[in-house]
């Protein structure tokens, strides 16, 4: 009796879905499975997903979000137990997605026989009913929902972009240990500037371990562009796509013409002959046409290289440049930690003028040397200068009208307060380190309370109570000032093995709390205390796991909305209690 209900429940389960699907398809579509003979002949016709909301297992599928227009996908685990992951990557605006377990309807006949409620009842519950939310994600990193053991059944993916049209992929799999699309990337993500010239930068990277240790096919690819670090490599795409988008997308309950199904993916007719679009159709009535701004970026793939040269750039520059590792059998992508320098100025090098107020990057070479100068446009009795060095140590020395009067190394984020001078012009040297490149923000002003940057405490170390450590949760507390400022605590789960060494690798110190993901947030909170000796708050982060070792981080944000991060902290939660 048991093994009949299971059948009929997957019979229901298939039914449901294959109902579901009918109006998506004048043409008759078999359900998505993970048998293996099924599952190849399936994948290869790619068409079938274009016009689907079936999520094949253990394939990414790419689709397109209309403004506020929801998306809803289907996937179905047919056994009890069964691992699950689902990532969702976002390719040029942010996404709210979600996912939900769409409950089969139980037996309701009272009698035990196993008989399902007519088709037709069963149908219109499974419409009425929304399900078990499981995972809901708004942003736009790369995201995704895992579980060891998902009961069967029908899950349900709804998405939605509130902000324009865009571009997204899915990939679902009930076999993610031995799937592993997606490329790995080596314990330092880095990509490391090795030289920098007038019109040439030098970029290396640790290589991925999916190809030195699992030998799969990989490459990678360089990316290149003037205003910001990509996320994925599906932004890269779709920011380099908007270069021939010169059509709005059209809105649903429109026809769509020819072209609209080129410039969306959509590569098959109703005859099943691939299109043509050599020339280019008339648009229809009331459609806008424009053209667009040539995208300025630059995406080069270059084989199983891990040091590449970027060359005719332009001479005093600020360049961002990501690495993304594409597993070659799966053509999916990983990025590294990206990163940004600014390419070397024409003969001469020129002195960069520091604005009162305003927050300049600045990038130095490995043993090389910037210079900046300030010159207040008023009278002032002090000038405040604010360094944070995002990566190593840097020198900076401060000459007043020629006249030295400070010379030190900077690390983390430092304040110096310097006696003015009426129409006094100040001189900044800024020396790189022998270990490699420094970036840093800095910020020069005759009125510090007006500053971007947050006050910070002399010591910005957190502090953990042993003796209050239990087997899931850790007490911290850390320093304020008379300052009010917000505070963003966040947790990571950590090898055993983490160390100094690698807390430093992991990434830009001047990236601020928007790069970790929704998950790693514990809480935001307000804090200051006009008694410095009671500038002081604590907090018991919860919901850890026995034995475990995590990251601790806590960010101070300004009210300019720039933040800095107080050194990180590793706790390992007790195994036994």
């Amino acid at each position: 009796m048991k093994n009949k209900q299971i059948f009929l429940r997957m019979v229901l389960l298939h039914w449901c879905l294959l109902w579901l699907l009918f109006p998506l398809s004048s043409r008759t579509q078999k359900l998505p499975t993970r048998d293996e003979e099924l599952f190849q002949m399936q994948i290869r016709d790619k068409a079938f997903f274009h016009d689907s909301s079936v999520i094949p297992d253990g394939a990414e599928i790419s689709s397109y979000l209309f403004r506020d227009t929801p998306k809803r996908y289907f996937f179905v685990v047919e056994e009890d137990n069964t691992p699950l992951s689902v990532t969702v990557t976002p390719c040029d605006a942010p996404l709210e997605w979600k996912l939900s377990l769409q409950e089969l309807p139980e037996d309701t006949s009272g009698e035990g026989s196993g008989d399902l409620e007519p088709l037709e009842q069963q149908k219109q519950q499974i419409i009425n009913e929304e399900g078990t939310e499981l995972f809901s994600y708004k942003g736009n990193d790369v995201e995704y929902f895992i579980s060891s053991s998902s009961p069967s059944g029908l899950y349900q993916l709804d998405l939605l972009s509130t902000e324009k049209d865009t571009h997204f992929k899915v990939y679902a799999t009930t076999t993610p240990e031995s799937d592993q699309p997606y490329p790995e990337l080596p314990y330092d993500p880095r990509v490391d500037v090795t030289s920098l010239g007038r019109t040439t930068v030098t970029l290396a990277w640790k290589p991925s371990p999916t190809a030195s240790l699992l030998k799969q096919p990989i490459q990678y690819c360089v990316v290149i562009n003037k205003e910001h670090n990509f996320k994925s490599l599906c932004a890269v795409e779709a920011k380099l796509s908007a270069d021939d988008a010169f059509m709005m997308a059209p809105k649903p309950g429109l026809d769509f013409s020819p072209f609209d199904f080129a410039h969306f993916g959509f590569p098959l007719d109703n005859s099943g002959k691939e299109r043509s679009f050599q020339a280019k159709p008339s648009p229809k009535l009331g459609r806008h046409v424009y053209s667009r701004p040539k995208v300025d970026i630059q995406k080069i793939c270059i084989g199983n290289k891990n040091i590449f040269t970027v060359s005719d750039l332009k001479p005093d520059t600020q360049y961002y440049f990501d690495v993304f590792v594409v597993n070659i059998n799966s053509n999916m992508s990983t990025a590294y930690v990206g990163t940004f320098a600014r390419t070397k100025e024409e003969a001469k090098q020129k002195t960069v003028e520091l604005k009162d107020g305003k927050v300049t990057d600045v990038f130095v070479k490995r043993k090389g040397a910037k210079f900046l100068r300030f010159a207040p446009v008023s009278s002032h009795q002090k000038v405040t200068f604010f360094i944070h060095s995002c990566l190593d140590a840097v020198q900076i020395q401060v000459r007043r009208d020629g006249k030295l009067l400070l010379s030190q190394n900077v690390e983390g984020i430092q304040q110096f307060q310097l006696r003015g001078k009426p129409k006094a012009k100040y001189l900044i040297r800024l020396k790189g380190n022998k270990k490699g490149a420094s970036m840093l923000k800095i910020l020069a002003t005759t009125r510090p309370t007006k500053q971007s940057f947050p006050s910070l405490p002399e010591d910005t170390r957190i502090k953990t109570f042993d003796k209050l450590r239990t087997c899931s949760s850790a007490t911290v507390a850390w320093l304020g000032t008379q300052e009010r400022n917000k505070f963003c605590i966040y947790k990571k789960e950590v090898d055993d093995n983490y160390n100094e060494d690698q807390k430093r690798r992991e990434q830009n110190q001047c990236l601020g709390p928007d790069i970790r993901k929704k998950s790693e947030k514990v809480l935001c909170k307000y804090f200051h205390s006009q008694n410095l000796q009671k500038a002081v708050t604590t907090e018991t982060i919860k919901g850890l796991q026995p034995g475990k070792s995590y990251l601790l981080d806590v960010y101070v944000i300004g009210h300019g909305g720039h933040s800095v991060k107080y050194q990180s902290k590793v706790v390992k939660t007790r195994k036994f209690c």
